[in-house]
């Protein structure tokens, strides 16, 4: 799979760069929520604890700056408050996303209607797959993870949709945890919030990793904000290192997202 490389001058380019959001969209999590797909194997979450952790994280983003648009729960979609999966905003289009799990195809549409008053609208076709969690965006620069839920020819038109705005894409293998996300993420300019699992990968070789320790893995989905980062409660170790960078840290419970194979990107689509 052919990846439009990024230019010479992309190592230095990349420690300049910023995310700089003004807007975010989220869904409230729905009474079905223990019906999602999960692996986590960490039990039935409580609902009522989800939708305060649901709204402390709204809360923290309009913190953040942001001016955030919370749509209801979606009946019969129990995993459609994971958002970020549905699409992929960029400054110039909003990528609707056609979602790895047979069982989530259909959030993407009312995503797409809630996206219209914000961006051109493009989209991911069958027999394509792509899920937000595996996109990572640093700058006009794009890491797509391929997963069980992204493959490659979802990658592919990603990429040349990119590529049509003036992007620089690299598809990455995701051979462990649900999406690359899971385990990759920007803490700060050209710096990386990684797992073991990714570190030294060539993908990423142009930027500065931080490692997170094995015991504290589901840190790794930290969540850079305007200059804050939004960690996952009760990973001390990972906090240290982060703390490193000097940028404000906050921490959120996300348990009973957890159990569901869910963190913190996934819970909004910032743009």
């Amino acid at each position: 799979m052919a990846a439009k490389e990024h230019d010479n001058d992309w190592p230095g380019r990349m420690t300049a760069l910023s995310h700089n959001f003004t807007r975010a969209l989220c869904r409230r999590p729905g009474p079905d929520l223990a019906a999602g797909i999960t692996n986590a194997g960490m039990g039935v979450p409580d609902f009522n604890l989800a939708c305060e952790q649901f709204e402390k994280y709204v809360a923290l983003l309009g913190e953040c700056g942001l001016d955030v648009s919370v749509l209801e729960a979606l009946e019969g979609f129990p995993d459609a408050h994971f958002v970020e999966d549905t699409a992929v905003v960029t400054p110039d289009v909003a990528v609707i996303t056609h979602p790895g799990a047979p069982a989530r195809q259909g959030e993407q549409h009312t995503i797409a209607k809630a996206m219209t008053e914000h961006r051109t609208l493009a989209k991911i076709e069958s027999p394509g797959t792509l899920d937000g969690g595996d996109i990572l965006m640093i700058g006009t620069h794009f890491l797509i993870g391929v997963s069980d839920r992204t493959n490659e020819e979802g990658a592919r038109q990603l990429g040349a949709i990119l590529e049509s705005h003036g992007n620089t894409w690299q598809p990455v293998p995701v051979g462990a945890g649900l999406h690359f996300k899971s385990s990759v993420n920007l803490v700060g300019p050209g710096t990386l919030l990684v797992t073991e699992t990714f570190a030294g990968r060539r993908e990423l070789a142009d930027f500065k990793q931080i490692i997170v320790p094995p015991e504290e893995e589901y840190a790794a989905n930290t969540l850079l904000i305007n200059g804050r980062l939004i960690m996952p409660t009760g990973y001390p170790e990972t906090r240290a290192r982060l703390e490193e960078l000097g940028q404000p840290i906050t921490e959120l419970d996300t348990s009973e997202f957890r159990r569901m194979d869910g963190g913190l990107t996934c819970l909004s689509l910032r743009f």
